[in-house]
C-alpha cells in the first residue's frame, strides 16, 4: 500500500505538482501506528489528477476529490482547497484551490492537519501537530467552535481520538464540545451511529463512553446510558458500583476489537435496569432483560441499525442472564442455547460481564467447553419427523404441529428418540388420543 501511494506522489511531483500523503496516516505515520488508508493532498486539479492516471473516478469532484486504484487499493487524492462557509452542517456552499498551508487551516486538528512527503521523508506541519502529538493533545484548528460549526460530527471524532489515543482536550476545545452538543442533532443518525460505533470499537472504548458524558454528547447520543448513573446494583453481585460503573467494566473488558453489534449490545445489555429498579429484600431489577431488550430495538431504529443488526443486538440483551442457569439446563436446552447462530457473540458478552463485576468465570468455562464439545459433533440429521408424516397420522396443520415437533427435536437431542419409528410411536402415544378425542367431541356436538 504504502509502494502504492509513493508512487503516486512520484508521479505528481515529476510533473511539477506539489503532493503530499495527509491526515490521519501522517499522525499514525508519527506515533508508529499501524495504518490502512493513505490519503494524498496535491496541488494538481481534479481534472489533472484524472488525466494523470488511468484507473480513476471522480469520488467528489466538486469539492476536489478523486480517487486512484492501483490493484486492490483505492487512494482519495484531494485538491488542496479552502472552504466557504457550510450550509448544512457538513458540506460547504463553495471551494476554492489554493495551496497547502490554507489546506491545512481548514481541517479539523491539529494532529490530523500534518503532511508528509515520502520522498524527501519530510513532515510539514503549519499547525503545531507534531507539538500536540508530543503533548498528547487534540486540539482544534483554529478556533474550536468554527471548525465544530462546520460540522457537528467533530465535536464526536474529538472524544474518539482522546480515547483511542488516551489523549487529554484542549481548553478551548473541550469548552466548545460542551457548549454545542445540543447540536450534535443536526448530524444524521447514520453518522453519528459510524462514529459512536468506531468509539466502541476501537482501542479504550469506556474511555470514549464517560468522555461523551463528561462532555454532555452521551446525554444527547444516548439519555439511555446516562440514566444508568447512580442507579445502584445489589454489592454481593456487584462490588464494583452502580449500573453505569460496571456498563464502563464490559466495553473495557470486550476482546480487542469486537464486531459492532457485539460492542453495541455491550453498551445496552443493561439499559433496562434503571427503569425496572426497587428495592424489595434487597435491590431488584425483575424483566430488566426484556425491557432491555425492548429498549435496545428502539435505540437501534433511532440510530438507523439494519433489523439484522438490531435483532442480534436485541437478542444478545436479552439473552445475556441465560448463563446464569447453563449447569441446570437440560441437553437439548444448552445444545439450543449454545448451537445458535453468533454464539460466539454471546459467549464474549457472558466474559466480559463477569469481568466487569464478580469475574466469577465457572460459567463462562462452563459453557466455552460445552460449545467447543457440540462443535466436533457430527452435522445434525434432517428431522426424523416432519410435517408431512404428522399429516399422515391425521393431524391437522396448525400451532400443535410446531409443538410436536418441537418436542420430538427435544427427545432427539436428549437421546431419547434415535429412530423415525421411535418418533411416530412418541407421537401416536402422546398426542394422538387428545387429538383423535377432540375430534369425537366435536361431532357429537
Amino acid at each position: 500500500m504504502q509502494n502504492h501511494a509513493l508512487t503516486i506522489v512520484k508521479r505528481l511531483q515529476s510533473k511539477g505538482y506539489t503532493a503530499y500523503w495527509a491526515g490521519g496516516c501522517v499522525r499514525d505515520l508519527l506515533l508508529k501506528r499501524p495504518f490502512s488508508d493513505i490519503d494524498i493532498a496535491t496541488s494538481a486539479t481534479p481534472d489533472e489528477v484524472l488525466n494523470l492516471f488511468e484507473k480513476t473516478f471522480e469520488k467528489g469532484k466538486a469539492f476536489g476529490v478523486v480517487s486512484i486504484l492501483m490493484e486492490d487499493h483505492e487512494f482519495e487524492v484531494t485538491t488542496f482547497r479552502k472552504e466557504g462557509k457550510y450550509k448544512d452542517g457538513r458540506h460547504p456552499e463553495f471551494v476554492e484551490w489554493t495551496n497547502d498551508k490554507q489546506d491545512a487551516l481548514r481541517r479539523d486538528f491539529t494532529i490530523n492537519g500534518m503532511f508528509y512527503d515520502p520522498i524527501q521523508k519530510k513532515v510539514i506541519d503549519y499547525v503545531g501537530g507534531k507539538s500536540d502529538l508530543k503533548a498528547k493533545v487534540i486540539r482544534a484548528i483554529g478556533t474550536a467552535q468554527n471548525r465544530f460549526d462546520e460540522d457537528k460530527l467533530r465535536m464526536l471524532r474529538a472524544v474518539r481520538f482522546a480515547a483511542r489515543l488516551n489523549y487529554t482536550l484542549e481548553a478551548e476545545t473541550k469548552k466548545a464540545i460542551k457548549l454545542m452538543a445540543p447540536l450534535i442533532h443536526e448530524v444524521s443518525p447514520e453518522r453519528i451511529r459510524e462514529e459512536l460505533l468506531k468509539i466502541l470499537t476501537q482501542e479504550n472504548p469506556e474511555k470514549g463512553i464517560d468522555l461523551m458524558s463528561k462532555f454532555n454528547l452521551l446525554k444527547e447520543v444516548l439519555p439511555e446510558i446516562e440514566m444508568m448513573k447512580g442507579v445502584e446494583q445489589p454489592p454481593q453481585f456487584h462490588p464494583e458500583g452502580d449500573v453505569y460503573v460496571h456498563t464502563l467494566l464490559v466495553l473495557k473488558h470486550l476482546k480487542k476489537t469486537p464486531n459492532p453489534e457485539l460492542a453495541m449490545a455491550a453498551l445496552l445489555h443493561d439499559v433496562g435496569k434503571p427503569p425496572t429498579f426497587e428495592v424489595k429484600e434487597r435491590i431488584r431489577f425483575d424483566g430488566h432483560v426484556e425491557v432491555g431488550a425492548e429498549m435496545a430495538q428502539k435505540i437501534c431504529k433511532r440510530l438507523r441499525f439494519s433489523n439484522k443488526q438490531t435483532e442480534h443486538i436485541s437478542s444478545l440483551v436479552r439473552q445475556h442472564l441465560k448463563f446464569m442457569h447453563v449447569k441446570d439446563m437440560r441437553k437439548s436446552t444448552l445444545k439450543r442455547f449454545l448451537m445458535q447462530e453468533r454464539f460466539q457473540d454471546h459467549l464474549d458478552l457472558h466474559y466480559a460481564d463477569c469481568m466487569g463485576c464478580h469475574e466469577i468465570l465457572e460459567n463462562y468455562e462452563f459453557c466455552k467447553e460445552k460449545y467447543e464439545v457440540f462443535l466436533k459433533e457430527p452435522p445434525p440429521r434432517k428431522p426424523i419427523l416432519s410435517g408431512k408424516d404428522l399429516i399422515q397420522l391425521g393431524f391437522k396443520p396448525g400451532p400443535l404441529f410446531k409443538k410436536i415437533l418441537n418436542e420430538i427435536e427435544t427427545e432427539f437431542l436428549e437421546g431419547a428418540l434415535q429412530t423415525q419409528e421411535d418418533a411416530l410411536k412418541f407421537v401416536k402415544h402422546k398426542f394422538l388420543p387428545s387429538v383423535t378425542q377432540h375430534a369425537n367431541q366435536k361431532k357429537e356436538k
